[in-house]
């Protein structure tokens, strides 16, 4: 082996080197610093746009499959939609889940703007519980109902912010009218909004709600966990759970 002609090799390769960044720069370490600050911004943000890029891409696969099924009434002074929120599960050291917070049904309420416009910016919710869906569905003819909230209740703001949700007979029985007030004293405001709703509408309601009443309180998730069949034996919770009966 030529270690004579290696080592001639080495410094001609590096002497070259030297001669072509000495052509680049000369003998200014300014423009040197200033490339390598160019080549640093630049892969910075390379690495940057597809750190976002992924970002982008999880988020949008965790969503392309969410649902929205809103049932919305439009009227003149102001729009109503209704929709249900899941329950929120907490894990048992068991494994397996319990109900942590029962979930709602969300109303939101948004005034119009115009003709046929709302202001979306100004819309007002009001989460009805499992008891209180239970009230609103159990009315009969020309029969009321009237719900209080206070976001705050257990903070040092209980009070200041107050909604009140109700739900009122047409005289001629054609329908209901369903009002939300907010008084906000923090923001010195006091809205209200009224939807009147058709018999139909209301029964599309109802009969929503009604289905949507065993899911939002998680026994859905419950009763799918149940055997499909006779043969089948049920989990070790449900046998639990029948001893019940046997006292």
């Amino acid at each position: 082996m030529n270690f004579g002609g290696m080592l001639k090799l080495s410094k001609l390769v590096k002497s070259r080197n030297q001669l072509y960044w000495k052509g680049l720069f000369g003998d200014d370490p300014i423009k040197f610093l200033l490339l390598f600050f160019v080549l640093y911004v630049h892969y910075v943000y390379l690495f940057i746009y597809a750190y976002l890029v992924f970002l982008y891409s999880e988020s949008s696969g965790k969503f392309e499959n969410r649902i929205y099924a809103d049932y919305s009434i439009y009227k003149g002074k102001a729009a109503l939609s209704a929709g249900p929120a899941p329950p929120k599960f907490s894990k048992l050291d068991s494994g397996g889940l319990k109900v942590d917070r029962c979930g709602t049904i969300m109303l939101t309420f948004t005034p119009a703007s115009g003709e046929r416009k709302y202001d979306w910016e100004k819309k007002q919710r009001f989460a009805l519980s499992p008891t209180e869906v239970g009230s609103l569905i159990s009315l009969k003819a020309l029969e009321s109902c009237e719900f209080f909230h206070d976001p705050a209740m257990k903070s040092s703001n209980a009070g200041q912010v107050r909604k009140s949700l109700s739900v009122k007979p047409h005289a001629d029985g054609s329908g209901y009218f369903i009002s939300l007030s907010v008084v906000n004293n923090i923001q010195k405001t006091n809205e209200r909004l009224t939807v009147p709703v058709t018999t139909a509408e209301f029964a599309v309601m109802r009969t929503a709600f009604s289905f949507a009443l065993p899911h939002i309180m998680g026994w859905d998730r419950y009763t799918n966990q149940l055997p499909k069949s006779a043969g089948e034996n049920p989990s070790k919770g449900v046998s639990q759970l029948d001893l019940e009966w046997d006292r």
